[in-house]
C-alpha cells in the first residue's frame, strides 16, 4: 500500500510540477525577465516547491530531519545528474557548450553553499552541534549567501544577457487566470510534498532502511521530478540556459531550505540530529558540482553523445547512491 501512495505522489507532482512550470515560465516572460534569470529564480522556486514543504512536514509532521536532509542533499546529485542526463540527449552537440557563461559563476556559488553544507554536516554530527540558541551557526551563513548570490547573479546576467530567446511556453489567456491556474498547480504540489514526508517515514519502517537513504534516493528523486520535467521540455524547445539554470538555481534554493527547516526545528540545531551517512552524500555532491565547473570551463566534446564530462557525473553519483545504501 505504501508503495501504491508513493507512486500516487509521483504522478500528482510530475504533472502538477509541468504545470506549475508552465505558468511561472508565461508570467515571468510577460514581466521581460530573461531566460537565464526566469530559470535561476522563477522556475526554480517553483519546481522546489516539493523540497521546501517536504522538509517543512518532514521535521513538524513526522519529526525526521534525516529525511528532509536526504531529500535536499540527495535532490541537489539528482539535479546534476539530470544535467549529465540532459547533456546526453541534447542532439546537438554539448549541452555546455551552448550554455552562457553565467551558469560557471551559478557553479561557483553552489559549490560555495554545498562546502558549508557539508563542512556544517561533518563537525555538527562529529564534534559539536554549532548551536546558536536552537539554531545552528550555519543558518544565517546560509541564507547570506544565498542572497548575495542572487544579487551578484542578477548583475551579471544584466552585463552578459542570454542571447537565446525567451518564452518557451506560450499563452494568451488573461493574466488573472494565469496566477489562478498557478496557484492551484502550486497548492497540488504543496500537499503531495506535505503527503510525501509521511510515505517517507512510512518506506523506511516498512524496508527498514534508513531515513537518511529514504530521503536521499526515493524522496529526492520524486521531488526533483518538476525539475526533470521543465528542463527537458525546455531543452527540447532550444531554451539551454532556461534549462540549466533551472537545475543549478533549484540547487541554490535547495539549501536555503535547510536554514528554514532549522529555524522550525525547535529541539536543536537541525545537522546535529541528522546521521553521520549525509556526509557520502554532501561529499559526492561536493565532488558533482566541482565536476560541473569544470565541464562549464572546459566545455567538453562528445562522442557519441557521450563525454568524460557527464559519464564521470554518472559515475559520481552512483558511487554516492551505492555509498550512501552502504552506510545507512
Amino acid at each position: 500500500m505504501v508503495w501504491f501512495k508513493f507512486v500516487i505522489c509521483i504522478v500528482i507532482i510530475f504533472f502538477s510540477g509541468r504545470r506549475v512550470a508552465k505558468y511561472g515560465d508565461i508570467i515571468a516572460d510577460r514581466s521581460g525577465l530573461g531566460q537565464l534569470w526566469m530559470g535561476l529564480v522563477v522556475i526554480a522556486l517553483v519546481t522546489s516547491l516539493p523540497e521546501l514543504f517536504t522538509g517543512i512536514s518532514a521535521v513538524t509532521i513526522v519529526d525526521a530531519p534525516d529525511l528532509t536532509i536526504g531529500d535536499l542533499v540527495g535532490a541537489n546529485t539528482f539535479n546534476l545528474l539530470n544535467l549529465a542526463l540532459l547533456d546526453i540527449a541534447h542532439r546537438n552537440g554539448s549541452l555546455l557548450a551552448a550554455a552562457s557563461p553565467t551558469h560557471r559563476l551559478m557553479g561557483w556559488f553552489s559549490l560555495l553553499l554545498v562546502l558549508v553544507v557539508a563542512v556544517s554536516i561533518f563537525v555538527s554530527t562529529q564534534f559539536h552541534p554549532m548551536a546558536i540558541g536552537w539554531i545552528g551557526w550555519y543558518t544565517p551563513v546560509i541564507l547570506i549567501l544565498y542572497f548575495v548570490a542572487v544579487r551578484q547573479l542578477f548583475y551579471y546576467e544584466r552585463q552578459h544577457p542570454s542571447t537565446q530567446e525567451t518564452g518557451v511556453y506560450q499563452g494568451e489567456e488573461p493574466l488573472r487566470i494565469i496566477y489562478l491556474r498557478f496557484g492551484i498547480s502550486a497548492a497540488f504540489i504543496i500537499g503531495a510534498g506535505i503527503w510525501l514526508a509521511t510515505i517517507g517515514d512510512e518506506i523506511a519502517l516498512v524496508t527498514g532502511w534508513g531515513q537518511s537513504f529514504v530521503g536521499s534516493l526515493f524522496l529526492a528523486f520524486t521531488t526533483t521530478l518538476p525539475e526533470i520535467t521543465v528542463s527537458f521540455a525546455a531543452m527540447r524547445l532550444g531554451a539551454i540556459d532556461m534549462a540549466m539554470a533551472n537545475m543549478i538555481g533549484s540547487n541554490l534554493f535547495n539549501l536555503t531550505i535547510i536554514p528554514i527547516d532549522d529555524i522550525i526545528y525547535l529541539k536543536g540545531p537541525i545537522l546535529a540530529g541528522v546521521s553521520e551517512s549525509h556526509m557520502v552524500t554532501a561529499a559526492a555532491l561536493v565532488m558533482m558540482t566541482l565536476l560541473f565547473i569544470a565541464g562549464s570551463h572546459f566545455k567538453p566534446g562528445r562522442f557519441s553523445r557521450l563525454s568524460w564530462w557527464n559519464c564521470t557525473m554518472i559515475l559520481l553519483f552512483l558511487a554516492g547512491a551505492y555509498f550512501s545504501f552502504t552506510t545507512a
